[in-house]
């Protein structure tokens, strides 16, 4: 496995890895001394530390000796989101898939996601573990508006939008669970970690 450390200001380590969540997991299992957060990407995962406990250079030595965990393992949490699979983008995604309309429900339906990284808009949830066969090219114009629950899927990501807002993923479907609520503690629903699965409902 390759490390590489990138040190961000006095408080924090940029650590770019090949497997995010099984990196973070294997933190969070055993947490180094010192350590306050950890903030997942897509490629990264940063390392935010109290100087007053540990520095960058001794935090360092012991994240290149980190071995990642299985994520989905080490994580209790699943959601299971309902989706009304009814989406309009469902034709164009199986015509580029090659496949038809009911086996793009099936193949979405029948995947174990993990949220790897939120972004984009609060509770904006990455969820990898696609089925490749449905790794397909966002739209080329986005829309200005896409309704909250909205079920979508671009590049190798699936995603719940948990607001109305623009956007140019392919959209399969629809949930009415909020994945974000103010009123909610926490109001994210699926923060970094958490296994996902979808489930067709009429």
């Amino acid at each position: 496995m390759t490390v590489r450390l990138l040190p961000c200001g006095r408080r924090a380590v940029l650590v770019e890895v090949d497997d995010v969540l099984g990196f973070q997991a294997a933190l969070a299992q055993a947490p180094p001394l010192g350590v306050e957060e950890l903030v997942p990407a897509a490629r990264t995962l940063l390392v935010r530390f109290d100087p007053a406990m540990t520095s960058a250079d001794r935090l360092g030595d012991l994240l290149r000796r980190v071995s990642p965990v299985d994520s989905q393992v080490a994580s209790a949490a699943e959601v299971v989101i309902p989706v009304v699979y009814d989406g309009e983008d469902l034709a164009e995604v199986a015509s580029e898939a090659g496949l038809s309309v009911e086996e793009v429900v099936a193949r979405h339906s029948a995947g174990s996601y993990v949220s790897a990284f939120c972004g984009f808009a609060p509770g904006f949830a990455y969820l990898s573990g696609s089925d490749t066969r449905l790794h397909v090219s966002r739209r080329s114009s986005p829309r200005t508006r896409i309704p909250a629950g909205s079920v979508a899927i671009a590049g190798e990501y699936s995603a719940v939008y948990p607001s109305a807002s623009p956007g140019g993923w392919r959209l399969l479907g629809r949930t009415e669970i909020p994945v974000w609520d103010v009123e909610r503690d926490p109001p994210n629903l699926l923060p970094p970690g958490t296994r996902v699965r979808f489930r067709e409902v009429s």
